[in-house]
């Protein structure tokens, strides 16, 4: 509890020194989201598999615009069908594969408008794909550490076996299109919270964390600037299961 005090301090202290150029930030952050627009969520079926095998496994995908396919064609070549074509290759299994998404929620909302929409469990895998706009709207460390907390119960109640795998915090740094001093301030609290996430789901059991990456190959990672591309999802779903592979039993 001594690091989530240290964390809600700084951010406090943070929002306070921000107070006399709040109005300037907001306006960087309208005109950014104006300037990339709103991508529609991925077209097509919201389900579908991966791989072949006799002893299919069920993957549910929930959470934010990633998992909602915003910078791709189809949920096929999003997250999701990245995602399980990788998993189908670690485990030797057909992945029968479920997207529950949406643009714009945090952890919060997740549970209030999203995780009343899944059916067909339990599952016996999980990727969520959260974070994001926690970052975008300023949630501090002591309300992203409950709120995700509870989303953890929960999906943990609803899937008593399922291994939940959680993306990592988004990789503001690179965003091109991202002005400063807005994208030096986010991707501050984006570390936050990727600090954060790691200490909390330490020693939760079957639930893995894909920590912030060191490197990621910015060229052609990018749709628009905030969202993953066809390519950007292929290569973060690989990166994803090789770490989880790696550095994970399950």
């Amino acid at each position: 509890m001594s690091n989530l005090r240290r964390w809600q301090a700084k951010f406090i202290g943070t929002a306070v020194a921000l107070l006399p150029v709040s109005p300037f930030l907001f306006l960087q952050g309208e005109v950014t989201r104006w300037k990339v627009g709103l991508l529609p969520d991925a077209a097509g079926e919201k389900y579908g598999h991966a791989g072949e095998g006799d002893d299919p496994a069920k993957l549910l995908v929930i959470g934010e615009s990633t998992v909602a396919g915003l910078g791709a064609r189809t949920h096929e070549l999003a997250l999701a069908g990245q995602f399980a074509r990788h998993l189908s290759s670690h485990t030797g299994r057909r992945i029968n594969w479920k997207v529950v998404g949406k643009n714009g929620v945090t952890a919060r909302r997740t549970i209030d408008e999203l995780v009343p929409l899944v059916a067909d469990g339990p599952f016996d895998y999980i990727l969520l794909g959260i974070g994001g706009n926690d970052v975008m709207k300023l949630s501090s460390p002591a309300k992203w550490r409950r709120d995700m907390l509870e989303l953890l119960q929960i999906l943990r109640a609803k899937n008593p076996d399922a291994v939940i795998f959680i993306s990592n915090c988004p990789m503001i740094i690179y965003s091109p299109i991202m002005p400063q001093p807005i994208k030096t301030i986010l991707w501050r609290l984006s570390q936050m919270h990727n600090d954060n996430i790691l200490e909390f789901t330490r020693d939760l059991e079957r639930v893995f964390y894909y920590p912030q990456p060191t490197e990621i190959r910015a060229e052609g990672f990018f749709a628009d600037g905030i969202h993953p591309s066809e390519q950007g999802y292929s290569d973060w779903a690989a990166a994803m299961m090789s770490y989880f592979a790696a550095n994970h039993k399950w």
